[in-house]
């Protein structure tokens, strides 16, 4: 005969007061303490041995100002009991269970530890870094975040994605596949197990509506016309950041490698900057030719420490580069609105509207990719010293208004 279970109303339970075991059926009990506390236990028997474990408290006795007790009601420990005795038929431990079951870290937790401890190896600057974590942060995945990554299913991520989905579509696309990313990492260690609710193909592209493309635009650009009249003003500035601007335009770099640049990158005798793969886009060594003014900069920067791992244009804090975002309010701050990536766009318009260097050179001053792979693979050199000439051409063409501004 099947023992009874649910043996308690509500009203009885809460009644109950004489210290000891009660029982609701099924293994489930209530213990009232001698103090007067009670919990729920469930007992059972597990390969021989008479097991004990608590399903938490029941009506709190101490109601002074600022002590707090768990209240799992009659039904809430019904609820675990029923969980426990499920277990037990599929042949699992309940204690067991539990703690696996807390041992699965939530999306936040283990994101977070994505980022520190194997994704940040692949950044190559410490912007994309912190565009990880504010994506994958409270921003736009709140609700995710204290999910268990068992938990987590499709819509649950919809309501992550739809909000933006034609809003901010680019950061929307990057938002899922970074998900996607995390939860398959997830998987691979064993936390969780199906199909990854993230997945595009087969999968979100059936349920949200393909856009025509992602929202991308060109970063704004200064004419280069107007370059020369910005380095002049530069000039005039004693900020890092000024340095630092006046810097990225000469050498064509982008804001990150300049921000990211350590002595160590640095030979002034052989005027070369030399930036290592983990650091450019396209994960290839980039020498830049440096200009007699930008070992001039250097030299000034210089004054400030040239510890080999030192940063060239270091922030506020010891041991820490300039902001990422110091050139962009530099330039807010005298009234320019552009990107500081935008000079990139502004050099390259010189290259092909005034100066006469062959396109092959221009582009490789950028670190751009030329050529199929056939191409590359004859193509060994990074034609530095045309590249130094180019460099020369553009820096003269910067510092042609260069004047002392009083």
């Amino acid at each position: 005969m099947a023992r009874p279970i649910n043996k308690f109303s509500a009203k009885a339970v809460e009644a109950l007061s004489r210290p000891g075991r009660h029982s609701d059926g099924g293994g489930l009990y209530l213990k009232v303490l001698p103090e007067g506390r009670r919990q729920w236990v469930f007992m059972y028997r597990w390969q021989g041995r008479q097991k004990e474990i608590g399903m938490g408290a029941f009506l709190p006795v101490k109601t002074e100002k600022g002590e707090r007790y768990e209240y799992v009601s009659l039904a809430d420990a019904r609820q675990k009991a029923t969980a426990a005795r499920a277990a037990i038929a599929k042949g699992i431990d309940p204690m067991e269970a539990r703690k696996a079951v807390s041992a699965v870290p939530t999306f936040g937790e283990f994101a977070d530890a994505l980022i520190d401890d194997h994704l940040a190896g692949e950044f190559r600057n410490v912007k994309h870094v912190e565009q990880w974590r504010m994506t994958l942060g409270d921003t736009y995945c709140k609700a995710l975040r204290n999910k268990k990554v068992d938990e987590i299913e499709t819509d649950h991520v919809l309501a992550v994605l739809e909000p933006i989905w034609h809003t901010k579509a680019e950061t929307a696309s990057r938002i899922r596949g970074r998900i996607e990313r995390v939860l398959d990492a997830a998987k691979a260690k064993r936390l969780r197990t199906g199909e990854n609710p993230a997945l595009w193909r087969g999968h979100l592209d059936a349920i949200l509506k393909r856009r025509k493309k992602l929202q991308r635009g060109h970063h704004a650009a200064m004419a280069y016309s107007d370059v020369p009249g910005l380095v002049a003003d530069l000039c005039s500035r004693p900020a890092t950041a000024a340095r630092a601007l006046e810097f990225t335009i000469l050498t064509a770099a982008r804001s990150g490698e300049v921000y990211g640049a350590t002595w160590a990158e640095i030979d002034t005798k052989a005027k070369v900057w030399t930036v290592p793969p983990q650091r450019m886009k396209a994960g290839r060594e980039h020498r830049v030719p440096l200009t007699s003014r930008c070992i001039a900069i250097l030299e000034e920067m210089a004054a400030l420490g040239s510890d080999p791992a030192g940063f060239v244009f270091p922030g506020k804090q010891k041991g820490k580069p300039l902001s990422n975002l110091a050139m962009t309010m530099l330039m807010r701050r005298m009234k320019i609105y552009v990107t500081v990536h935008g000079f990139r766009s502004s050099f390259r318009d010189w290259c092909g509207e005034v100066s006469t260097f062959p396109r092959e050179v221009a582009e490789a001053a950028l670190a751009h990719v030329i050529g199929d792979e056939t191409e590359r693979a004859y193509r060994r050199g990074d034609a530095l010293e045309k590249r130094r000439k180019l460099m020369v051409a553009w820096a003269n063409y910067c510092e042609a208004k260069k004047k002392k501004i009083s």
